[in-house]
Order: C-alpha cells, then sequence, then structure tokens
C-alpha cells in the first residue's frame, strides 16, 4: 500500500523493490492512489496488472478508500509504505481485519516523529527505516526490536554510450551537459553565477527536464544568456528515458538544500547506477553518503567539482568507483532480497 508510478520518492522506493519480488518469483498486489488524488506531481508510467488504484491521497475532500481489495486479497504481508501521504482513519476501520490475514510492516518515510497521533493507532509486525539517524528517533516511541535498517534502494549499475545516447536525444556531441532534472532542478537557478564563469573555461550546455512551466519559463529566460547554453525540455521522464538523459549527461547537478529533520535523496539514489558523476550541494540529503558524490558547501567548492569532472581527474574517478561499489551493495536487487528475509521470519513468529 503506498506510491506506484508517480514521481515521489515513495513510489520510486515502492517500484525498485516491489518490482524485484515480481522477478524473484513473488506474487505481488499493489494498492496505489487514484490516478486524479495521488502523492507527487505526475504519473510517470503505465500501470502494470497488479496494480489497484483505489483511495485518494491524504487530505482529499471527499476522502475515498475502496476495502475490498484489502479484505478479499490473499496476501500473507501488507506493506505500508509512506503513512503520512495514506488515508489512515479508513485504514484503521479495517485493520483489525487485516491483521488476522497478515503481518503488517511500515516503511518509514517520516524524518522526524509526527505530531498528528493517528500515526500512532497502528499496532505494526515490523517498521523499516533507511538509517541509523532515523532509527534514533523512532526508538523513543516504538519497540526498538520491531525498529529494522535496510537502506534506500539503488537502481542497479547500469552504462550507456555516452555519443549514441547524444545522438538518440538530439544532443550535441561537442558540449559539456550539466543535467537537472523534476523539481528538484529549480534549485540550479541559484547557481547560474558559478555555472555562467564555468562556462568561460568550457562550452557547457545546461540541460533541464521539468514539467512545470513556471519553472520551465524561468530556465528558458536564461537562454543566450553569455556563455552559458540552456536547453529545457518540458516532459518526466520515466526510468528509462532518464538513464538515456544520464549517460549522455557529464555530470547531474542536484542543488537542493535540506530541511531540519532526517532526509534521503531518492533522485541521488535513483542515479547513482548511471556512471554519471552526481555533484551535490552539502545536506542532509547525502550527510549519509561519502566519495560515492562530490559535496560542495559554497560557489567555489561547486566550480571545483564541475572542473574534476570535466578533466576526469582522481575525484572524480574515486566518486564513480565508489558510486559503483555502494549501488552494487545497496541494488534494488539486494534490498528487495533484505525485505523477503524480514517477510519470512515475521511469517515464522505468527
Amino acid at each position: 500500500m503506498g506510491g506506484w508510478n508517480t514521481d515521489s520518492g515513495a513510489s520510486l522506493h515502492g517500484e525498485l523493490i516491489g518490482r524485484e519480488w515480481v522477478k524473484l518469483g513473488h506474487n505481488l498486489k499493489v494498492l496505489t492512489f487514484t490516478n486524479y488524488a495521488f502523492h507527487g506531481t505526475q504519473i510517470t508510467g503505465e500501470d502494470e496488472d497488479f496494480v489497484n488504484r483505489c483511495f485518494t491521497v491524504r487530505g482529499y475532500n471527499p476522502p475515498e478508500f475502496d476495502p475490498i481489495p484489502f479484505l478479499t486479497y490473499d496476501y500473507e504481508i501488507l506493506v505500508i509504505e509512506d503513512l503520512g501521504m495514506l488515508p489512515k482513519e479508513p485504514l484503521r476501520e479495517i485493520f483489525h481485519r487485516i491483521k488476522k490475514k497478515a503481518a503488517v510492516v511500515n516503511i518509514i518515510h517520516d524524518g522526524q516523529l509526527a505530531k498528528d497521533p493517528a500515526f500512532y493507532q497502528f499496532e505494526w509486525d515490523a517498521l523499516t527505516c533507511f538509517d541509523g539517524r532515523y532509527k534514533n528517533f523512532l526508538e523513543k516511541v516504538y519497540d526498538p526490536d520491531k525498529i529494522n535498517i535496510i537502506p534506500y534502494p539503488c537502481h542497479p549499475n547500469q552504462r550507456g554510450n555516452k555519443e549514441q545516447e547524444r545522438n538518440k536525444l538530439d544532443l550535441p556531441l561537442d558540449k559539456k551537459i550539466i543535467f537537472g532534472f523534476g523539481p528538484a532542478s529549480e534549485k540550479i537557478l541559484n547557481c547560474i553565477e558559478p555555472l555562467e564563469r564555468m562556462a568561460a573555461e568550457y562550452p557547457i550546455l545546461l540541460l533541464i527536464t521539468i514539467k512545470n512551466k513556471d519553472i520551465a519559463k524561468r530556465f528558458n529566460n536564461l537562454k543566450n544568456k553569455g556563455n552559458l547554453l540552456v536547453e529545457v525540455r518540458e516532459e518526466a521522464p520515466d526510468i528509462h528515458r532518464l538513464y538515456d538523459y544520464l549517460y549522455a549527461s557529464d555530470l547531474l547537478l542536484f542543488n537542493k538544500e535540506a530541511p531540519a529533520w532526517v532526509v534521503i535523496s531518492s533522485t541521488v539514489y535513483q542515479c547513482l547506477g548511471s556512471g554519471c558523476p552526481i555533484v551535490a550541494r552539502e545536506s542532509g540529503f547525502v550527510e549519509d553518503l561519502d566519495r560515492e558524490v562530490l559535496k560542495y558547501s559554497n560557489d567555489e567548492e561547486l566550480e571545483d567539482n564541475i572542473r574534476a569532472v570535466f578533466e576526469k581527474d582522481n575525484r572524480y574517478k574515486s566518486s564513480l568507483e565508489s558510486a559503483y561499489s555502494y549501488v552494487g551493495n545497496n541494488s534494488s536487487l539486494r534490498v528487495a532480497e533484505r525485505f523477503i528475509a524480514l517477510f519470512e521470519s515475521l511469517k515464522n513468529r505468527r
């Protein structure tokens, strides 16, 4: 139960592990948001046969929740993904019926303890979180023995051919392409001055894919400003086309500042396996990563990191090697298998 085929981090998490479960031979049913009231900004793919859109996102008025699939599907484990976005009250009304047939696992996405009492009305068989930062605050209100750290899954390591992908995407072969996509790309607008300085040294093309027309317009207004070339494509690429763009690019720029609570970046984990270097602002979003990304905290460090990528120096090589190793250890398959091991242990306790 959670997001599916939308551009939210929770949806991506569910898709990465859920599709691996299917490949492993498990029978999966997905209960997700209606296509007119979902968590995220865009529907990003076509639903598989096992997907049932049967409830509305939290706060939709009037709320809609079809209990029949929850009550009639034959399942041993119910996985609840990102409870904060789900209609908790309708779920509570049938929760006792669900518990009679299945163990229930809550995948925590919230970066701090919720002040909404409705969060605490469910008796979970297990909870999972992404790293120790999450576990530290969860232990204050939940049984520590029920809390399991299972890292956010990475898209598997896959490499592409830069020249071929640029030809396919109609992108120039003679430019250094800095890429940004989705809502987070708006933050790149705060990097224009250092990018313009770098464009005096290198033939840079800033490539943005974004569906939001207001953000697209702001980037389009930068076209032909100084040496920096800007191209905007109004689309929300699915994972396959996203990786085409990553293969074609010299680096992915992630300039998003983090809030005060614990966070991770689904964007970074989604893209680490592409072989495209990630230059990221130092923040809570990449706090749990080390050399896998090239971090900066000011414009000078940003320019140094971009230069390191363009010149393919030792820091660039170390970052790619670290990212490859990290993805291998935390691929969607590895993470999916860790969930299955947890599910098996819960079945044995019932």
